[in-house]
């Protein structure tokens, strides 16, 4: 099939060519458009009881609206109880509360808690009708209506940081690209030294990783896409097209030899397209993983990496061809001077192969213990969800994070909300008694500071008062207690805000979630808990209650793929294990650099003090696919060489002789491609970038061209190993030799 496939590529390479470029002309118009489709947040699952609180009280209270944007006022000469700091602070918000979007504000005058221990800092509360989805859209013209004072304004909030998330997103992919690509381009022109020979991966990759950008502008009408999916589809659509017709070109140079190029790009697709697809495949099953998580952010990558991965494989397998027999001879041209062929040396891989099947447990045991503790730092990891502190402290929306963080208890900025949703109407004597039986236990826990409540209004009150006073909220004579009815209270639906003592996603404030959420609250009465804290646990235990079922899949799947392949019931296992190692590595470098906060100096960023909660997971099914190409196309040689000589040694060393360069080659460029993306000012894709960039480099260098052949050295003939029932059961041709 490969072969045929070849063939007619290289036959019809005119038509081929015309049709990715009508692919190529086609997208180039979209690409622009695609941030345009794409959504800044999903980080959330509708499914968690934080979220299911969140839409009861935007339900029920108009208080509680879909997005806030928070605007901090500061001065230093004025505090905020004097009259010109409020009037001023009400001049700067008197056309913004004119817009049609916004549907309330809880000004710093109506709560104290808003107002910082020093009085020189206050924030009001704006509340917006639309999403912060569309809510940044008009943040632009939200801040045109803020009126210049004598206070110094700052706006934050989830609109502000989705908005700085969306524009800084553009900048860092940008920033990349004019680092990745020549750097690409260079790496390129050593491993095929000739300018020819590396501009046709380039071209490839590029046609591949635009005719992705225009169909996820498509797809993003149809599927929500995370805005972190641009900079993954370029990080990984560029490696990865680049990476299989680095291999493909390389195989291409080989058989030139022998054959005329039709008949040389025919064996080409026969031999290493092959190898290409069943390594694509794995790496698609890695990712396919991610969109099983109810997470969009999750999901959208995975959707995202599917097609990068489907539109490279194609590329690999019809457009390459085509212009590969285009090409033929001239695949030489333009050679760089002082530079002997690629394909011509490989002593250096015979003598390495020959050094570590020569001592297969010295290499052996030293290599694993050095992965093993390159991984330890992830035993002591702390996940958490971003917050603005993920963006550089130049940005606004960080700006406004860090004056909260500074000028307020934690506790204060981000209390637990509990949503109460009664069968009766929440002033109904019995349930104002469960109501304030429950605000009294909350308030005996010495981790409680305070607690805003309809039965906490005012301490002088007792419960008979609160349910006198409640009889007809409509008539209350107390301002203050009206206020906070309205704010706080509907017809069968109250808030309890608890502020406490110790910041919002210590253990002991998780803690007090939990004992929240097995209070026993009156039949027919739901308790459902909201805020960061409470989010960022439930997305933590959804996501990782999830992940062990995805990784066995994958895992599984993975086994199966490679088993047709190889052949072997032992190479797929060893494959997987090796894997594995690399992957616990670059983890366990995640932890040490951006939680711990090593190398911080170098890379330019503010250490978070926690590993967000799905890059482990991210990582793990990119990687999981991504490393196993290097496997896939190493052993894919070595079985080639297996299958001629039946000497086990001999084709470990003749299958690096033919494939390691080449493989450090594309490792190279991957890593390049993606340690650019240390550049971004992005935490998360700084990350993202360099965890991966990290796992390929050990990937190609210590587990490929240690472990693998002192392991394959150490395992003999029984690498092999089929049962000859089940390699008849199999698709494809039996190992013979």
């Amino acid at each position: 099939m490969f072969y045929r496939l070849g063939h007619f590529a290289a036959r019809n390479s005119r038509y081929m060519i015309a049709v990715w470029l009508l692919f190529f002309v086609c997208s180039a118009p979209l690409i622009p458009r695609l941030p345009s489709v794409l959504k800044v947040g999903g980080f959330s699952n509708p499914g968690t009881e934080s979220a299911r609180a969140r839409q009861a009280l935007e339900a029920n209270l108009e208080s509680f609206a879909p997005s806030v944007l928070v605007v901090i006022f500061q001065s230093d000469d004025l505090i905020a109880t004097d009259p010109d700091f409020i009037a001023n602070a009400e001049i700067a918000l008197s056309d913004v509360l004119d817009h049609p979007h916004v549907v309330g504000v809880t000004r710093f005058t109506e709560n104290p808690a808003q107002v910082s221990a020093d009085g020189q800092t206050a924030y009001s509360l704006v509340q917006l009708d639309a999403d912060p989805e569309e809510a940044q859209r008009v943040l632009p013209e939200l801040r045109e209506r803020l009126t210049e004072t004598q206070l110094e304004v700052t706006v934050a909030g989830a609109p502000a940081f989705f908005e700085d998330v969306e524009r800084l997103s553009e900048q860092d992919l940008q920033r990349a690209e004019l680092i990745a690509i020549p750097f690409a381009l260079i790496a390129l022109v050593l491993v095929f030294r000739s300018i020819v020979g590396a501009a046709v991966p380039l071209v490839a990759g590029a046609f591949s990783v635009a005719t992705v950008l225009g169909l996820l502008f498509l797809v993003g009408h149809v599927v929500d896409l995370s805005i972190f999916v641009l900079n993954l589809t370029t990080m990984l659509g560029l490696g990865l097209a680049i990476d299989y017709s680095l291999f493909m070109t390389s195989r291409f140079r080989e058989e030139l030899e022998q054959y005329d190029p039709i008949e040389a790009t025919a064996v080409t697709v026969e031999s290493a397209g092959q190898a290409v697809f069943y390594s694509g495949i794995t790496v698609m099953i890695g990712l396919s993983g991610l969109t099983l998580f109810d997470i969009m952010f999750l999901r959208s990558v995975g959707v995202a990496g599917l097609f990068v991965v489907a539109i490279s494989i194609l590329g690999a397998l019809t457009l390459l061809p085509a212009v590969l027999a285009t090409v033929g001879h001239r695949i030489d041209a333009l050679r760089i001077p002082g530079f002997r062929r690629s394909n011509e040396s490989g002593r250096f891989w015979i003598r390495l192969s020959n050094f570590v099947m020569d001592r297969p447990w010295w290499v052996f045991v030293p290599t694993v213990g050095l992965l093993l503790v390159l991984g330890l730092p992830f035993l002591d990891a702390r996940l958490s969800s971003p917050d603005a502190s993920i963006l550089p402290a130049r940005v606004d929306s960080r700006q406004g994070f860090d004056i909260l963080q500074s000028e307020f208890n934690d506790g204060e900025i981000s209390p637990i909300i509990i949503a109460v949703q009664s069968p009766q109407a929440i002033t109904n004597p019995d349930q104002l008694t469960a109501l304030y039986d429950f605000s009294r236990w909350l308030a005996r826990d010495e981790r409680v500071l305070r607690i805003d409540s309809i039965v906490t209004a005012d301490p002088r009150l007792s419960l008979t008062q609160y349910q006198l006073l409640y009889r007809d909220p409509a008539s209350l004579d107390d301002p203050f207690l009206s206020l906070t009815f309205d704010r706080l209270a509907s017809k069968d639906t109250t808030a309890m805000l608890v502020y406490t003592r110790d910041p919002s996603n210590s253990a002991t404030t998780r803690d007090l979630i939990g004992d929240i959420r097995d209070y026993q609250q009156p039949v027919g009465t739901a308790i459902l808990v909201d805020g960061g804290a409470a989010e960022i646990e439930d997305i933590i235990n959804d996501m990782y209650s999830t992940f062990p079922l995805v990784a066995g899949l994958i895992i599984v799947a993975t086994y199966l793929v490679l088993l047709v392949m190889l052949r072997s019931l032992i190479l797929p296992l060893k494959a997987i294990i090796m894997n594995g190692l690399s992957i616990i590595a670059s983890f366990g470098a995640m932890v040490f650099i951006f939680q711990q906060g090593h190398f911080d100096w170098l890379l330019r960023f503010e250490p978070l003090g926690y590993v967000e909660a799905s890059q482990p997971i991210i990582l793990f099914c990119i990687l999981f696919g991504l490393s196993m190409d290097y496997e896939v196309f190493l052993l894919s040689r070595i079985r080639e060489e297996y299958g001629r000589s039946g000497d086990n040694r001999r084709s470990v060393a003749t299958g690096l002789q033919r494939s390691g360069r080449i493989i450090t080659g594309a490792a190279l460029i991957v890593v390049l491609v993606t340690a650019s993306f240390a550049t971004a000012e992005i935490v998360l894709v700084k990350s993202l970038g360099l965890g991966i960039a990290i796992a390929i480099l050990l990937d190609a260098t210590v587990v490929r061209a240690l472990l693998v052949p002192a392991t394959m050295r150490l395992l003999g003939d029984l690498n092999w190993w089929m049962p000859a029932r089940l390699a008849r059961a199999l698709p494809g041709k039996e190992l013979v030799h």
